[in-house]
């Protein structure tokens, strides 16, 4: 399939203004494919050639102001209108689309539990064609007026209200002008739960299987929509610009969520069937305020072209966590995005792959270019820079630019040099000087403090490795003793702000040095830190001590990155947790740091030889969050621990019992996502069979119980099983995004890497010939979870290493392998230094 360049877009910018686009879709044709028909009102603004794309399965019929084209024109996605002339014209398609089961364009699913179906389109980037027939770049903003029939006992949802007008015909109100990736339409038989708020209608809607567990949520969800809608309205000038705001949650989702105007789709993760923690919870809460933000930043004024898709995201994520805290119960947001969110940043930036948030548009030539930017960089980085820049210029300065930029923009499209120069228009601040220091240069910054004592005082100096300015808050701490428990904890000194580098002579303070000192306490910056020796010690024996969780993530941040970074031996950070988590009071740090103990240092930084005393050792820490939480005070410390010793089990019995008892001693009881979660660790210790896991699936044959199934058989360590889930990913190109993930997850297990040894060399050609046949969807689940990210030795590098020189990857598979590559270098580098 042809890719749409900046250069074409730009070209047919400046040639053509798009009216509107009449749409309507069939979706009675079959199980396969649907009808769509489009006519498309535009102008030519001078005598010339062009194109539109569609991709469809048959290209029924075409013509151009009422004279037929011929269909056998169409190349690949691109049908060329030749010879046009200046003025108005009408260009009518009729065509049917194929379904999709790989959640790109019109996607399809047949829920398991009870066969109702259900359709969902994913438009972003270049997927529009899959649908309808477009001029399909984000500055060609356009009125939408679509009508859709659909079966019986559906309903249908757009980006503007939906009214039936009788035997499953459907129309939906026009849009005002929005970019094509943007339109959406969901249909089936949906559950709904309906309100209104603000004079306009608020809709959130599911699978009818999943009916009870959204009906359970649904107070929390609509209270966290309003609260976020009502707060927005405090910070913008500009009313919400839609109709209607409805939320459906979707399966076989690729993304989070996607904002599109007026019909928000999410994941139906979200929708919880099984017990979660208040963390999830706010996650959830971070991702409604996150897309309702799009709804302003990305929909009412949009980019003109990729390169700025950081503008989207970065200020959207930014405002997910900090209007959720401002609005809702949950106000600790930062705390997770220091300790889960930001690490996907630094790790980003420290990769071959890194770019700068803002990357020069020479950078992002074409749309499959594009894709390869919704990555740390775009999201993390992108959000802690504007973190910082609201911290440096005041939330009032900020706001006021922001509102400008809307008002100028408005129902059109603006550029970084836009955004700027509407900043800059609301303070004397040189914000033009802060956006080329910090979104157009690429890489972490790191800051080291160093402390010299003199006759009383204490002087701070910073080792600043890198370019950018910073300005951070420095936090001081001091040992105290704690009279309840009779153990040492840290109370804060003092919190003061420098400049980095630093301006002059750097002012010595009054008073001993502290026994700890923290660079970016309050986490607004964005850079390693590195603690100097004395304050390392303190850190080591009184981390769980430090009273404010946000000082905790950043010191347990810096751990990370030490480790990350070879400076650091992975039983050290473990040896931390053991010691610390214990007392940790703060969900997020506990299940942060429980994640990277597991994920990277025990299934990969580890050697096998020392992998099972590390197992041990986690083992033994979750004991001990769950005999801390015998008494029910803390349920989701106790879900975290829970979770975490079954991943870490080495022998079968605790958990075998756990199953046969559909409890954990003291709770809590086995739900879905716990009973699968501890047949895949049995599976991948050989302690079930097929017989079992089938009659699991009996017991839930939903689409997670399909995609529980998937994994496990997958991870069962017989040659016969890795051979069939193997011919599943790379042969059977049937499976569906979601099941092809769920088989991969099982594949690949560190016990079992002399079982698929032999299938590491096979990896490399048969993804990249996979990646070519499935599309960028399959190619990034490829590149992601099919990895043999557990053959950590120089034989898999090599391979991998040859691989990035083969001209047939696909540009998503080869974004990936270059990120998988570069981490399995940095993880040979640490099991050598350590």
């Amino acid at each position: 399939m042809s890719v749409l360049t900046r250069d074409e877009a730009q070209t047919r910018a400046r040639f053509l203004d798009v009216h509107r686009y009449t749409i309507d879709l069939d979706l009675t044709a079959g199980e396969e494919t649907f009808d769509s028909r489009t006519v498309i009102h535009f102008t030519a603004a001078a005598a010339g050639d062009t194109f539109v794309e569609v991709k469809p399965a048959t290209l029924r019929s075409i013509s151009l102001d009422g004279h037929p084209l011929d269909p056998a024109d169409l190349v690949e996605n691109r049908f060329p209108l030749t010879a046009l002339t200046p003025g108005t014209h009408e260009l009518r398609i009729d065509a049917a689309m194929s379904y999709s089961r790989t959640g790109e364009g019109m996607h399809r699913f047949t829920d398991p539990t009870d066969g109702e179906t259900y359709v969902y389109t994913q438009l972003s980037m270049e997927d529009v064609q899959r649908v309808f027939a477009a001029f399909d770049q984000p500055d060609l903003k356009s009125v939408f007026e679509l009508t859709v029939t659909a079966p019986e006992g559906w309903t249908v949802l757009g980006n503007g209200i939906a009214e039936h007008r009788g035997d499953g015909h459907w129309t939906l109100a026009a849009t005002p002008l929005i970019s094509t990736y943007l339109v959406a339409v969901a249909a089936g038989p949906w559950h709904s739960v309906t309100t209104e708020h603000a004079g306009l209608p608020f809709g959130i809607h599911c699978r009818r299987s999943l009916a009870p567990h959204l009906d359970t949520d649904a107070d929390e969800i609509l209270d966290i929509t309003r609260a976020c809608f009502d707060r927005f309205h405090e910070k913008f000038d500009e009313p919400y610009p839609f109709d209607s705001y409805d939320q459906a949650f979707v399966p076989e989702f690729n993304v989070g969520a996607m904002e599109n105007p007026g019909l928000v789709t999410f994941r139906d993760e979200f929708v919880y069937r099984s017990a979660v923690t208040d963390t999830e919870r706010q996650t959830r809460g971070m991702v409604i305020a996150h897309e309702m933000a799009h709804m302003w930043f990305g929909d009412l004024v949009t980019l003109a072209w990729w390169d700025d898709i950081w503008l989207n995201e970065s200020f959207a994520e930014y405002m997910g966590y900090q209007t959720l805290a401002e609005a809702t119960r949950f106000t600790d947001t930062w705390v997770d995005f220091g300790v889960a969110r930001k690490g996907w940043g630094y790790d980003a930036d420290q990769r071959p792959s890194t770019h700068p948030v803002a990357p020069d548009p020479a950078a992002v030539p074409d749309t499959a270019s594009a894709m390869l930017n919704f990555d740390g960089i775009s999201y993390s980085k992108g959000a802690s820079a504007v973190r910082q820049l609201v911290a440096w210029l005041g939330e009032k300065d900020f706001l006021a630019g922001i509102n400008t930029h809307f008002a100028r923009h408005k129902f059109a499209n603006a550029t970084l040099a836009d955004f700027i120069d509407n900043l800059a228009s609301a303070t004397d601040r040189d914000v033009h000087a802060w956006a080329d220091a910090w979104l157009r240069t690429t890489g972490v910054d790191t800051l080291t403090s160093h402390i010299e004592e003199s006759d009383g005082t204490w002087t701070l100096h910073v080792d600043h490795d890198g370019s950018r300015p910073h300005r951070i808050a420095v936090g001081a701490y001091d040992h105290t003793p704690d009279t309840r428990t009779g153990t040492d904890r840290l109370v804060l000194r003092d919190r003061f702000e420098i400049d980095v580098p630093l301006d002059g002579t750097p002012q010595a303070r009054p008073g001993h040095r502290p026994a700890l000192l923290v660079l970016n306490d309050g986490d607004l910056g964005y850079a390693k830190i590195r603690l100097d020796a004395r304050s390392w010690e303190t850190v080591v024996t009184g981390l769980s001590g430090i009273p404010d969780a946000l000082t905790r993530a950043v010191v347990w941040n810096t751990a990370r990155d030490m480790v990350r970074d070879g400076e650091l031996a992975p039983t050290t950070y473990l040896e931390a947790a053991r010691t610390h988590l214990p007392h940790e009071t703060d969900l997020a740090l506990a299940q942060g740091v429980l994640a990277f103990a597991d994920t990277h240092i025990t299934r990969r930084y580890l050697t096998p030889e020392n992998r099972p005393a590390a197992l041990a050792t986690l083992t033994a820490l979750c004991r001990d969050l769950i005999r801390r939480t015998e008494d029910g005070h803390n349920p989701g410390l106790r879900l975290i621990a829970v979770r975490h010793l079954i991943d870490a089990a080495t022998q079968p019995d605790t958990i075998q019992d756990w199953l046969g008892n559909g409890t954990v001693p003291g709770g809590p009881e086995l739900d879905p996502e716990l009973r699968w979660r501890i047949l895949t660790r049995l599976a991948v210790l050989g302690a079930i069979d097929e017989a079992t896991i089938t009659a699991e699936l009996e017991q839930d044959p939903s689409a997670t119980g399909q995609e529980g199934v998937a994994r496990c058989r997958a991870a069962l360590p017989t040659p016969e099983a890795k051979a069939t889930a193997w011919n599943a990913l790379f042969n059977d190109d049937s499976l569906s995004n979601y099941l092809f993930t769920a088989t991969a997850q099982g594949f690949w297990q560190p016990e079992q890497t002399d079982l698929v040894r032999d299938y590491v060399p096979r990896y490399y050609p048969e993804a990249t010939a996979l990646a070519a046949r499935r599309g960028p969807a399959i190619a990034a689940a490829a590149g992601s979870h099919a990895f043999p990210a557990y053959a950590v030795d120089t034989d898999n590098l090599h391979l991998g290493e040859q691989a990035l020189n083969d001209t047939a990857l696909t540009p998503a598979l080869h974004r990936k392998l270059t990120d998988q590559i570069d981490d399995l270098r940095r993880t040979l580098t640490v099991r050598n230094t350590h």
